[in-house]
């Protein structure tokens, strides 16, 4: 699966010179987050090492989130997997997200008229995650699912977002992205990425070429703010064995800047 390294947070992150950090909470989610780059169930001392925490207080906390639901023990018996419980929040989360709710008859009007993948996602510091994924006829399993998060240094929704923030604030961010080489033509450079924000800055949007996969062409425009500043980005996604790089630009801009415009006035 082709997506953003997740890494658990720190325990005790944001509790220096914070009164009121609940640091039993932070554990909590410390543990939950331990699932982030799970291959498999985990076991306890998995946990526990992914947590930064000690065995004895991992196995607490397990405890706990299990008696409530948060996690639970695989079918199969092999570890720790996250509970049905998360579903609800999950839920919650897209339910009462204003741009997710608006958002969704655009996103299914440009996705009848482009007929390929319509993703939006939401802006969270270095990475996107997905909210709404919306498929053609062609569906890869990891492609469905919401949640899914991308770096914003290697794509075409991450560049649009950069597009819209003050050159400080990118080269910031930049410089704290893990820039890795998805494909011999990721953009890994600094300034090279900031190319790809001015030029989205002076288009609306911006293309990216098999950046994170080969074969994959994209296309994004930020969504923002009433104060202007970007909150995610719509994109269009294709096979460059079904378009010109060319082609591409010219059917899916007009459509994509008429989403994104909508979108924008929430």
């Amino acid at each position: 699966m082709t997506g953003y390294v997740r890494r658990p947070p720190a325990a005790d992150a944001g509790a220096e010179g914070d009164p009121l950090f609940v640091r039993a909470v932070g554990r909590a989610m410390s543990v939950l987050s331990a699932f982030h780059e799970a291959e498999h169930p985990l076991s306890l001392t998995e946990i526990a090492r992914a947590a930064d925490l000690d065995r004895s207080t991992a196995q607490r906390i397990v405890h706990t989130l299990r008696k409530l639901g948060y996690i639970a023990r695989d079918r199969h018996d092999r570890g720790f997997v996250p509970g049905l419980r998360i579903y609800d929040h999950i839920f919650d989360a897209q339910r009462l997200d204003g741009l997710i709710q608006r958002a969704v008859p655009y996103l299914l009007d440009l996705r009848s008229t482009v007929n390929e993948r319509v993703d939006l996602s939401l802006w969270d510091d270095t990475r996107l995650v997905y909210a709404s994924r919306l498929q053609p006829k062609r569906e890869v399993l990891h492609d469905l699912m919401v949640g899914l998060s991308v770096p914003v240094c290697s794509t075409s929704g991450g560049w649009a977002v950069l597009s819209r923030l003050p050159e400080a604030e990118a080269r910031d961010i930049i410089r704290r992205s893990e820039r890795k080489s998805y494909t011999p033509r990721t953009v890994t450079e600094e300034e090279s990425i900031l190319a790809k924000a001015r030029e989205g800055l002076e288009m609306g949007y911006v293309i990216a070429i098999e950046q994170l996969l080969p074969g994959e062409i994209g296309i994004a425009a930020p969504v923002t703010d009433p104060s202007g500043r970007p909150v995610g980005g719509v994109t269009i996604t294709a096979l460059l064995s079904d378009w010109t790089p060319e082609e591409f630009e010219r059917a899916m801009a007009p459509k994509l800047m008429q989403t994104v415009r909508a979108l924008s006035r929430f």
